[in-house]
């Protein structure tokens, strides 16, 4: 049984384009890195690891989103608007929740990345907290 999750691997097309996205756009600390292999952490011992994706078609299928990473930030709406002037897309524009300020973005290979800041200062509580995840 594990004890605690270890990292987030996400799989990307370009890996010197996501590593820019995430390091000098979301400005994420890199923690290591290879040709292959690129390690992210902020405040956290869960990393966010990016590893190219192996092409296998020539066609380019269409992509189904399975997953979305999470992040608290302190104040949205600066982030929100130096996200913009980065032109970064946005599935979700900022708008205020039930359980605080929410939006949605996209790295360089469309994978959702969920921003939130809490209204309530207690950022444990699960139910508004995962809701605030959600991208519907």
């Amino acid at each position: 049984m594990f004890s605690k999750i270890g990292a987030i691997i996400l799989l990307v097309e370009d890996l010197k384009k996501s590593v820019d996205f995430y390091r000098n756009v979301l400005g994420l600390q890199m923690k290591q890195g290879s040709e292959d292999w690129v390690e992210f952490s902020k405040g956290t011992k869960t990393v966010l690891a990016l590893h190219p994706s192996k092409k296998r078609h020539k066609k380019k299928q269409h992509k189904q989103r399975g997953m979305l990473i999470g992040f608290n930030v302190s104040d949205l709406h600066d982030f929100c608007s130096t996200l913009e002037r980065d032109k970064v897309k946005f599935f979700k524009r900022e708008t205020e929740e039930t359980f605080g300020r929410h939006a949605i973005i996209e790295d360089p290979d469309t994978n959702l990345i969920s921003l939130i800041e809490p209204s309530s200062k207690d950022e444990l509580s699960q139910i508004p907290y995962y809701h605030g995840f959600a991208p519907v």
